[in-house]
């Protein structure tokens, strides 16, 4: 009866990741039927490069939510670093130099939105929104000087290091492994083992969960709320300079497409949107549903149109199921 108890309960503190994971095994049985070549090695290395570029830009999103929070700046932050990138290369400037400073740029920028959202809290989301309207705009205003593209479209030598590190045809070490899924696992590894065994990574959990214990607890909120939108924005910029090496030139739209599925990647994986509950393991989870889910619906033969309607379709029931459970601070 205890063994029987305990399987329970850790099924039911663990509902959210195993909803995620049968519903990631719906979709491949799905792909496995109705798509051909839907498990070929071709397919296998797309799904993973484009996860990992999701999963990237998801990644500062997540500790946002587990605040309470969101950062709506990630995409506008993703074209911005992109065709600054494009554009400090092709006016000669030293790419190793010009990286470190788009990703300081990143992080700056994140702190910054951080500091406001916090003096201003409730409002995190027009405020990351609005700021992330500007530094685009500015972004196109600048690279526009000269460039008969308008500022949308920045080309430049793009290094083949670069190129070699974001493509799915990558090798390490001779084996066919491309570099950015690696990097992608390694910064998941990392990230899960020290949230998990930190005193700084439980802050987020603590804060979410009650910000008047964590404040008894003497958890600073300011600096765990600035860090978490700083390390959201130098991710966004990481993203950035890494679709420049996929794609080979700026586009300051090339982050659009995760203005919301940021946010689906950490709703679909289970995270608590109020705060307080998953982590950056579900968002992997959610990552890989959405992934798949885009390749599935590609190999259907469905337009853009009809993929986000489905997407939506999952998202909402999702949400209101999660939003049944109680919160985690009405469980202590």
């Amino acid at each position: 009866m205890q063994n029987a108890q305990k399987v329970l309960g850790f099924l039911a503190r663990r509902q959210r990741y195993i909803i995620g994971i049968v519903i990631l095994c719906l979709i491949m049985v799905a792909g496995l039927i109705g798509v051909e070549g839907f498990f070929s090695i071709t397919n296998f290395w797309s799904l993973l490069v484009l996860a990992a570029f999701l999963g990237l830009a998801s990644f500062g999103q997540t500790f946002c939510a587990l605040l309470g929070g969101l950062d709506l700046s990630i995409p506008f932050v993703i074209g911005t670093t992109n065709i600054g990138l494009a554009s400090l290369l092709a006016h000669g400037q030293p790419p190793v130099l010009s990286i470190v400073f788009i990703i300081v740029f990143g992080v700056v920028f994140g702190c910054i939105n951080g500091i406001l959202s916090f003096r201003i809290q409730g409002q995190s989301l027009i405020i990351s929104l609005g700021s992330g309207f500007a530094i685009a705009g500015g972004a196109q205003i600048l690279t526009s000087i000269g460039s008969r593209f308008g500022g949308n479209v920045v080309y430049g030598v793009v290094p083949s290091w670069l190129v070699a590190f974001a493509s799915m045809n990558g090798t390490i070490f001779g084996f066919h492994f491309p570099p950015v899924v690696l990097f992608w696992i390694i910064i998941s590894v990392l990230t899960i083992v020290f949230v998990d065994n930190t005193w700084f990574g439980r802050n987020y959990y603590a804060i979410g969960g009650n910000r008047i214990a964590a404040a008894r607890l003497s958890v600073s909120e300011f600096k765990v709320w600035v860090t978490a939108y700083g390390v959201s924005g130098g991710m966004a910029a990481i993203t950035g300079v890494i679709f420049l090496g996929f794609s080979g030139g700026g586009f300051v739209g090339v982050g659009d497409p995760y203005l919301f599925m940021t946010v689906a990647a950490v709703v679909m994986g289970g995270t608590s949107l109020l705060g307080g509950w998953g982590g950056y393991g579900s968002t992997i989870i959610g990552v890989l549903i959405l992934t798949t889910l885009a390749s599935l619906l590609v190999g259907l033969g469905l337009s853009y149109a009809a993929q986000q309607a489905v997407i939506g379709v999952l998202i909402v029931p999702m949400i209101v199921f999660y939003a049944r459970s109680p919160h985690i601070r009405m469980q202590i």
